[in-house]
């Protein structure tokens, strides 16, 4: 099976080898001398002896396996390729009893081992032999190092005919294995198109670390960087359809679909530095953005990846960032420039450096000279000119079958059938993809559900506005309680004022309160659009939907009363179409089966006359079915043009053309509905997650309003006390108390008091929000307790076209990392959630810190969108 191996040149750039299949031992020497002597004489096998030696030795090391170095067993593997295409055209390996009937070769699979093939032919035998090879030269590249420019290139060259195997397994075994028996997948069509694909990226990915190492202009390095990933995503795409997909690890797949997100993104990034370098600074953005929505989304599924592979994509993530950070301001600031939306935006240019070697020359066994006196020349050549005949025989009927059937697919499509019969009998169809969309709304509660989500936005609007509530009145009735104390001790009283501590809470209550305000509005607009549509988004609670489709009803009146008789006749003429269909299917069958049993190489070797009476004697077994295939296609021509016609009376005895009319209105509707209800679903859902974001910032700030008042009660009692005590007169020389309270960062206060006078006052202070190792910062309020919230990555994106929700976690953001009085405890509304620059909708899906809605709209729309 395939394994992933890191290149010396880069930990994190791992590319993939792949393991050769296993074989279990044949015997071919004796088999193949018995044939020699029996069909030719004792004398020709002993002249043939040291080529049998050759090729059972050949067969002995391909079995053994002897670890040798990888050239040496591309060597062999390429020798006994060869050898193999001699035997082909000299001796017959069938079960025929006539042929040689003892050889059965077996190989198991090389991503199962637990699978195996076997025929007692020789094409699974090649086929396996051009898989091995393509791995052995994958194993080659990984051999180079590919830290310097030598290795590198060596590398992609042999990445090269890697890819150049797998193509010339494609091409010429992977079919002739499947039909002589069955092959595993491994050596089948579409996985050996799959590994040429994954040859050539690795080829081009070496070409690419070459081009990066010179120091390529951005605008070279993007174009093959790209077609990297074209690559991988050819590879990929293989690998997600039957029969690969269930035939791979999941790691081997997530390993392909990182590479090919990797190099995408680095081709955006490459991208993107040359249009900065041109100052088009919003293709820019639109480009980066692409760039961290692909990565995103495959950070998802990359369950199994390297983790090597992890940390390159997360690496170039970060460059990718920094440069759209970047470019997001200088266009804020400077250009001004609309940014395009990612879907918007012309492919990326991409340039091939590499392609397949032509293994045709480098597998040619035309001059070896193996078995060269065994079969003329002339019988070789004769049989492949018979076979190209075949072939082309095939090929011009299965054309024409072909073309046959999918000229009734469009003229049945073309007259709405067999849609309008099945209509009129009431088995009415959506289409599969608007089925599946109504199905998804009506399994999410459909429109009728919507009322309980608003009244879930009403409630938590109303627990917000709650806790505001209470947090204000705390504060109030605290500063009402410190201005009663001041007015009643008047200078003796000297801790800072409420107001001034509590400014920067204040001014949070105050955007809090601003915020819910306006979260309101979006919730009065989202309320009229679920009132405003709901006769539209109606049709989404018919059940079973199809029921909200006109019928295909029969004329009121009838005048000849002969519309069964009508419809039973375009019926029939629709049966006897599909038993021509299934008759062509048959026919098509018979070719396959008739060209998989020919075997003309006994008759030309034994054939005395003209190769070409021979030839036409064979041929003439194929023409019986090509004329059935004739009268096929000929009555499905005439049975087309009676349907036309049935039809056409159809059509106007039931008014069709007014139905479907109906129909499609019918279909628009039921799309606008889906569209509308995704909306609206995906601004409730902003909405919901916004009040729980704010719910737990108010909570926040009711704790730390709540230590406050705390703080500012043992105060008060402390402090009343040695106001108490001097008006007595119990302590009046004592004056360091009354400074203890001027620990607050007031404006202009200072600590007058002597050493000796803090040397007397012995009793310990509270510090009253000011930490004794920092220095008093004049004019500004309190650091920040403790026990603030972390700040966190915001939990959805707003298009720039709506209004969003104010996120309230911005308002939590605060600096743990120092204690630098001079801003604001509480910075205020900076962070991601307040006019932020939205993510553009494209071709790929959100990040994943945004919380999709159950059924995402065509277009991403924020919760302020315009209803």
């Amino acid at each position: 099976m395939a394994t992933p191996s890191a290149s010396s040149s880069s930990s994190s750039n791992i590319m993939l080898a792949i393991f050769e299949k296993k074989t279990t031992s044949v015997e071919l020497y004796r088999p193949l001398r018995n044939y020699i002597a029996f069909n030719y004489s004792e004398r020709e096998a002993q002249n043939l002896e040291d080529d049998l030696q050759t090729l059972k030795q050949y067969r002995a090391d391909l079995e053994r396996m002897p670890d040798p170095t990888p050239t040496a067993r591309r060597d062999l593997l390429q020798n006994y390729f060869k050898a193999l295409c001699l035997v082909e055209t000299r001796f017959p390996i069938s079960p025929d009893k006539d042929h040689v009937n003892t050889v059965t070769f077996t190989w198991f699979d090389a991503f199962k081992p637990k699978q195996k093939a076997a025929q007692q032919n020789i094409h699974l035998e090649k086929a396996a032999v051009l898989f091995n090879l393509g791995a052995v030269y994958s194993q080659i590249g990984l051999t180079y190092d590919r830290a310097t420019v030598d290795g590198r290139r060596l590398a992609s060259h042999a990445f090269i005919a890697a890819a150049g195997a797998f193509a010339y397994l494609r091409d010429n075994a992977a079919t002739k294995a499947a039909i002589g028996g069955g092959a595993t997948v491994d050596v089948g069509v579409e996985c050996a198109g799959m590994l040429e694909r994954l040859m050539l990226a690795q080829a081009q990915e070496s070409v690419f670390e070459n081009t990066i190492a010179k120091g390529s202009t951005p605008g070279v390095c993007a174009k093959i960087s790209r077609q990297v990933g074209l690559y991988y995503e050819e590879a990929l795409a293989a690998l997600n359809v039957a029969p690969l997909n269930q035939h791979f690890d999941k790691g081997w797949i997530s390993h392909v679909q990182l590479k090919a997100v990797l190099f995408y993104a680095e081709a955006c990034y490459r991208y993107s530095l040359e249009l900065h370098e041109k100052e088009e600074i919003a293709e820019e953005i639109a480009r980066l953005r692409s760039a961290v929505s692909a990565i995103t989304e495959s950070k998802k599924s990359a369950k199994g990846a390297p983790a090597q592979l992890l940390d390159a994509i997360s690496k170039l993530e970060v460059n990718i960032n920094r440069n759209l950070e970047r470019a997001m301001k200088e266009n804020d600031r400077v250009y001004l420039m609309r940014v395009p939306s990612p879907s918007s935006l012309p492919p990326l240019p991409a340039f091939s450096m590499v392609k397949s070697m032509a293994m045709s020359e480098v597998l040619d066994a035309s001059k070896e000279k193996m078995f060269a006196s065994l079969v003329p020349d002339s019988s070789a050549k004769a049989l492949s000119r018979y076979t190209e005949m075949v072939d082309d025989v095939i090929r011009t009927q299965a054309e024409k079958l072909q073309q046959a059937s999918e000229l009734t697919r469009v003229r049945l499509k073309e007259m709405d059938l067999p849609d309008s019969i099945l209509a009129l009998e009431g088995n009415f169809t959506l289409p599969t993809e608007l089925k599946e969309d109504v199905e998804a709304v009506q399994i999410s509660g459909g429109p009728a559900g919507l009322e309980a989500e608003l009244q879930q936005l009403r409630d938590l609007r109303r627990v917000n506005q709650e806790m505001l509530v209470q947090i204000e009145e705390l504060l109030q009735k605290e500063a009402r309680e410190d201005a009663q104390f001041r007015g009643q001790f008047g200078t003796r009283w000297t801790r800072p004022q409420s107001s001034t501590l509590t400014k920067n809470l204040q001014d949070r209550l105050n955007r809090f309160a601003a915020n819910l305000k306006q979260a309101a509005e979006s919730d009065g607009r989202i309320e009229r659009s679920v009132r405003e549509h709901s006769a539209l988004m109606s049709i989404l609670d018919r059940r079973p939907i199809e029921s909200a489709l006109p019928s295909l009803a029969r004329p009121i009146m009838s005048l000849d009363a002969n519309e069964d008789a009508v419809v039973g006749a375009l019926k029939q003429s629709l049966r006897q179409l599909e038993t021509l269909g299934a008759q062509r299917a048959g026919l098509e069958d018979m070719l396959k089966e008739m060209k998989r049993k020919d075997d003309i190489l006994p008759k030309l070797m034994t054939s005395t006359g003209s190769y070409e009476d021979l030839f036409r004697k064979e041929i003439s077994k194929y023409d019986r079915i090509s004329e059935d295939i004739a009268h096929n296609i000929e009555a499905q021509e005439q049975l087309l043009l009676q349907i036309q016609a049935q039809n056409d009376d159809f059509s106007a005895i039931f008014n069709l053309e007014d139905y479907k009319a109906s129909r499609e209105k019918c279909y628009k509707q039921i799309q606008a509905a889906i569209a509308k209800f995704r909306e609206i679903k995906e601004n409730i859902n902003e909405g919901l997650k916004f009040y729980v974001t704010l719910q737990d910032a108010i909570t926040n700030v009711k704790q730390q309003c709540n230590d406050f008042v705390m703080t500012r009660n043992i105060q008060c009692r402390e402090m009343t006390e040695d106001v108490q005590r001097q008006m007595a007169g119990l302590n009046f020389q004592d004056n360091k108390n009354a400074g203890a309270y001027n620990n607050y960062p007031l404006v202009g206060h200072q600590n007058q008091r002597s050493n000796s006078q803090q040397q007397a006052d012995s009793r310990p202070q509270a510090p009253y929000y000011q930490p004794p190792e920092q220095p008093t910062m004049p004019g500004y309020g309190p650091p920040p307790p403790a026990y603030s919230s972390p700040q966190v990555p915001s939990p959805y994106h707003v298009p720039p076209t709506s209004v969003p929700y104010p996120h309230p976690q911005a308002q939590q953001q605060q600096s743990h990392a120092s204690h630098e009085y001079g801003q604001p405890a509480y910075p205020g509304w900076r962070g991601p959630y307040y006019n932020a620059h939205a993510q553009q909708s494209g071709s790929h899906p959100r990040p994943p810190y945004t919380i999709p809605a159950p059924y995402p709209p065509p277009h991403q729309s924020g919760y302020y969108k315009q209803q």
